[in-house]
């Protein structure tokens, strides 16, 4: 593997840029520090990539976006969900000449012969440069069975389905303690905790659920998976420039022929010519494009389908175990409330029962009140007349006491 720092330039492209001693020289104009950041803030500065070749061998160079886009003959808003200022879900275009791929911190574009990555130092970022050039490296004079494109498509969504399914198993480990602890001992600081796991959790499944979809739709379009085949349209595009160059020669030497002949004024026989020769090109373009459908519509698709399908399965039963994990989240939210329910009816059946005591008491309150007034009546001739008013007060206030819990218990208030 070589690892050079410098200026990659394509071949079919003037030199646009190159860094030398700090300094980045365009048109032969020094730029400093100073205005080079200035103009990457406005999105036209160069930023750092790594180039991978059908070898093996990497490099670093500094590309910026005009670069890329007349390189791979990409639009604008493809290269804006390469830019780690800004946050997209997981995407896979195929596109003409370039496969754009965006997977978590993957970030690359894949033509081919060669694979342009988003420098970074992040653990998948390196990962994949390191892992990718290996097996390139190692299968090198071996025959091969996926062309390059599928190869290091393949890769990304190999490190992209692990890395997320590594989360989901960190994330189980650390949130069933948690859980079981809730249920046993439900306190504030357990269920802070819950609440901080449980958004991790739904972040987490809305990235898995991205890249499922994303997958999921690349299988359910032929036309995509055809279009993503780069290796055949560049094999067929270089097959047939001869015969279209002698068919187009042909016919403008035709045009030509037509117009000696024929009394025609100058300027139409010029714009006769040009659109003639417009016509050709969009004839030879749909003989292209539907050839390469066709060629491609049949193994190599079921080829990539396969590929795809492969990761669709591993993405799904990620996603599957982040479902069983927020329903099991959810059977423990279910449980906490059931026992807050049941320590609720359980105040309420207390507070029932403190409320017929206090109002049996209160009758026995107002009656020994009313014999307690200072008042003249015969009962008080009696002596034991007040004992007597108590005991039978009293009896029958209990009595009354317990008719409530038998009327309680008869209704099914709660058990006793």
């Amino acid at each position: 593997m070589e690892d050079s720092h410098g200026l990659y330039l394509p071949s079919d492209l003037p030199e646009s840029a190159s860094c030398k001693t700090g300094r980045l020289n365009i048109d032969g104009n020094g730029i400093r520090g100073s205005n080079f950041l200035g103009s990457k803030k406005r999105g036209h500065g160069s930023r750092s990539w790594i180039k991978i070749d059908r070898n093996g061998n990497s490099k670093v160079v500094e590309l910026d976006k005009a670069t890329i886009m007349r390189h791979c003959s990409l639009p604008g808003r493809d290269l804006r969900l390469l830019d780690p200022m800004f946050i997209y879900p997981s995407t896979i275009l195929g596109r003409e000449k370039a496969i754009v791929v965006s997977l978590e911190q993957i970030r690359c574009i894949i033509t081919a012969d060669e694979v342009i990555l988003m420098n970074s130092l992040d653990g998948c970022v390196v990962q994949y440069r390191s892992e990718l050039c290996k097996r390139l490296q190692t299968n090198k004079d071996q025959a091969d069975y996926l062309p390059f494109e599928f190869k290091a498509l393949e890769l990304a969504l190999e490190l992209t389905c692990m890395s997320l399914d590594t989360q989901v198993k960190e994330l189980k480990m650390e949130i069933h303690p948690v859980l079981d602890e809730l249920a046993s001992s439900v306190s504030t600081l357990n269920l802070e905790r819950v609440r901080r796991l449980k958004g991790h959790l739904l972040a987490l499944t809305q990235r898995v659920q991205k890249v499922r979809d994303e997958i999921e739709h690349l299988m359910d379009d032929d036309g995509d998976m055809a279009e993503m085949y780069l290796t055949e349209k560049k094999q067929t595009s270089e097959s047939y420039p001869m015969n279209d160059l002698d068919i187009q020669s042909n016919v403008i030497g035709g045009s030509k022929l037509v117009s000696k002949s024929a009394p025609v004024s100058p300027v139409g026989s010029i714009s006769g010519s040009r659109k003639l020769q417009r016509a050709f090109s969009s004839i030879i373009g749909s003989k292209h494009g539907s050839f390469i459908s066709t060629s491609s519509g049949g193994e190599n698709i079921e080829q990539l389908e396969m590929l795809l399908e492969a990761y669709f399965v591993f993405i799904d039963d990620t996603l599957s175990e982040l479902f069983t994990l927020k329903e099991y989240i959810d059977d423990t939210e279910d449980l906490i409330n059931i026992k807050l329910g049941n320590v609720q009816n359980q105040l309420i059946q207390f507070e029932l029962l403190l409320t017929c005591a206090t109002f049996v008491a209160t009758i026995f309150a107002v009656v020994m009140g009313v014999f307690g007034m200072n008042f003249a009546d015969s009962i008080f001739d009696y002596p034991y007349a007040f004992h007597w008013v108590l005991a039978i007060t009293g009896v029958s206030c209990v009595i009354l006491y317990f008719s409530f819990l038998f009327y309680f218990r008869h209704r099914k208030v709660f058990p006793l």
